[in-house]
């Protein structure tokens, strides 16, 4: 073919036939660049939507959660003080402290009924720190006279009288020291024992909940047979029967 009779072409006819190709390219382009940004923003927004459902989550769970009360720290305390007690005006100190629980945790038993079989736990074991306050104080005042004696016996020269006396009042303050601590192991027992029986009362409410359970009788029931095996329970760890409660009802 003889290029010579083909007619030529200007550089602005070669711009016109490559146009169109150009803007479909320029098309695609932006089209592919809006879609990505489409996907870019939906991911985001997932992303923020699931964050947001996990915050909502967790602050429903803090709020569900509650702290437990440690009502038995109260006759704990209580013993503490008892034993660390060595003149009469200790020993009422630590009474009254036992007194001024006594009157705050019976106020908490009518705002937290849920946790009442802690409560009267907890206040037994005070109303008997009263008590044996009470009686430490005598024993305090019987090892005071006894000293008292030991000293007029070593003034009369009268060693033996002396010994037995010395003797005897290191007797009377181990079986002290031995009882006292005897306390602090009581009152775990009743601790430990308020607990189960607290937790169990609130795990079989929530079966019962979950359930749609219209009445209680059988729970309330249930109950009061745990309670009594409780309180009749031996002070060491006797095994005790969770109670099986008929949710049909």
């Amino acid at each position: 073919m003889n290029t010579a009779s083909m007619p030529a072409i200007s550089r602005e006819d070669q711009v016109q036939i490559s146009q169109p190709e150009g803007i479909y390219s320029s098309v695609l382009a932006q089209s592919m660049k809006r879609q990505e940004n489409k996907d870019q923003a939906a991911s985001l927004n997932e992303m923020i939507r699931d964050a947001k459902e996990k915050a909502d989550a967790h602050r429903e769970k803090l709020e569900k959660i509650k702290p437990t009360p440690r009502y038995g720290d109260a006759s704990l305390e209580a013993y503490a003080r008892l034993k660390r007690a060595q003149s009469v005006a200790q020993v009422n100190s630590a009474a009254g402290y036992a007194r001024r629980r006594i009157v705050q945790l019976k106020a908490a038993q009518r705002s937290d009924p849920d946790h009442a079989d802690q409560i009267k736990a907890t206040v037994s074991q005070l109303e008997k720190a009263v008590s044996r306050a009470g009686r430490k104080k005598m024993e305090l005042n019987r090892e005071q006279l006894a000293r008292a004696r030991q000293k007029r016996m070593a003034r009369e020269n009268r060693r033996r009288e002396e010994q037995r006396i010395r003797q005897e009042l290191r007797k009377n303050q181990s079986m002290r020291a031995i009882r006292e601590s005897g306390y602090f192991k009581e009152a775990e027992i009743a601790n430990r024992q308020a607990d189960q029986l607290t937790a169990t009362k609130m795990e079989l409410k929530a079966q019962a909940e979950q359930l749609g359970v219209t009445t209680y009788a059988s729970l309330d029931t249930a109950m009061q047979g745990y309670s009594s095996a409780v309180q009749t329970a031996e002070v060491v760890d006797a095994p005790i029967s969770t109670p099986q409660v008929d949710l049909q009802a």
